[in-house]
């Protein structure tokens, strides 16, 4: 048997004579590896995770026509859109408005793509129905409040195209939005359908852009789509980007806060147990130095017992942080979490360094016993 076979003999031998108090160490390092994998994984993920939860609160980004245009082309639009990622585009919504009469009372009507609106403004509340055919509309709850109309009802709209002439049309009201904001008093029409009133098809006001990004890749991408598009004026709706940035720091601050305090606690467990082993040793550790043993080869030995310890303990919370992470992702934002598979190494690492660190002040106390003190009984 060489020195190597026995040295691993000698801490297999040592971790299972002490069952009981190793697998309260390995117990911790567990917990404090899967605190650690789990935590990172969902730091990791919550910029994509709350992107897409925060994209409810409406869009982040707005196209305009630049250098001060009233309209813009919807093909600009879509040049600039293809320049987004697609796979974290949410919606685009174009508006176009116009003034409008009905029964001699004024309103501004709206013309828009409600599948859009659906994505970009979930956050809409229709009494009734969306509009489905080219003859509906959609009214706001001041609107149906002040003409007393409600879903069936009939409303007679007039006003002048983009030319000067005259157009007028009954539409039937299919559902009332209420939002609390400036929808509540507008009219809201299919966007083709504002084409046929009011003339000069494929032009849009402004159009609502909701992207999953943060406020570093949207603020590149509005670069982007400036030096790309010149004939768009791409702007932040920087009410909702900054509170989405604002929001996801703090939650990754406190992911990094609680992460740090369980690692904290690992190590002071160890330690404890560590510290407690060695004042059990006292009279091997004192013999093995009467009998000529270095103070390295002790060092070795309980160093190697915690990195053993760090190792297991590594391995079995890799499993159960990645079954942590994945129960927050699923219960809490309702989508499976990508894994990380550079974290395993990562967590393997930390948990080592973590019981190796632990064990300093034990190893310390281990190499100052005084071998003639301890065979005395002293």
């Amino acid at each position: 048997m060489n020195k190597h076979e026995m040295y691993i003999k000698m801490l297999l031998s040592s971790l299972l004579r002490r069952r009981s108090r190793m697998m309260v160490a390995l117990l911790a390092v567990a917990i404090g590896a899967a605190v650690l994998l789990g935590m990172t994984t969902i730091s990791y993920d919550i910029p994509r995770q709350m992107g897409r939860e925060f994209r409810s609160y409406g869009a982040n980004m707005l196209f305009v026509a630049a250098g001060g245009g009233a309209m813009m082309s919807l093909n600009d639009v879509d040049r600039a859109v293809a320049l987004l990622p697609q796979g974290n585009l949410v919606g685009v919504t174009p508006y176009r408005y116009r003034p409008v009469r009905s029964n001699m009372q004024p309103y501004t009507a709206v013309g828009t793509r409600f599948d859009q609106v659906k994505k970009t403004s979930p956050w809409w509340n229709v009494s009734g129905a969306w509009p489905g055919s080219g003859n509906e509309i959609l009214i706001g709850s001041d609107v149906a409040e002040f003409t007393r109309l409600g879903p069936g009802g009939t409303i007679s709209l007039s006003g002048r195209n983009s030319e000067g002439a005259r157009f007028s049309r009954e539409m039937t009201v299919s559902g009332i939005v209420r939002t609390g904001g400036l929808e509540d008093g507008f009219l809201f029409m299919d966007l083709s359908t504002m084409e046929d009133l009011a003339g000069d098809a494929g032009t849009a006001e402004v159009a609502e852009v909701s992207v999953a990004a943060n406020a570093t890749d949207l603020s590149a991408l509005v670069a982007l789509i400036r030096d790309r598009v010149p004939t768009i004026a791409p702007q932040l709706v920087k009410r909702v980007t900054q509170s989405e940035a604002s929001v996801l720091s703090r939650l990754q601050a406190l992911v990094a806060l609680v992460t740090l305090i369980v690692l904290v606690l690992t190590m002071i467990c160890v330690a404890t147990t560590m510290m407690t082993v060695v004042m059990e040793r006292r009279k091997e550790i004192g013999l093995k130095k009467a009998l000529g043993a270095e103070n390295r080869s002790i060092v070795a030995e309980f160093l190697g017992e915690g990195i053993c310890l760090g190792l297991l303990g590594g391995l079995l919370g890799v499993a159960f942080g990645w079954f942590f992470a994945w129960t927050i992702s699923v219960n809490v934002f309702g989508r499976a979490i990508a894994f990380n598979i550079f974290l395993v190494p990562a967590t393997l690492l930390v948990s080592v360094v973590v019981t190796g660190v632990a064990c300093l002040i034990p190893v310390r106390r281990a190499i100052d016993v005084d071998p003639a003190l301890v065979l005395r009984g002293e």
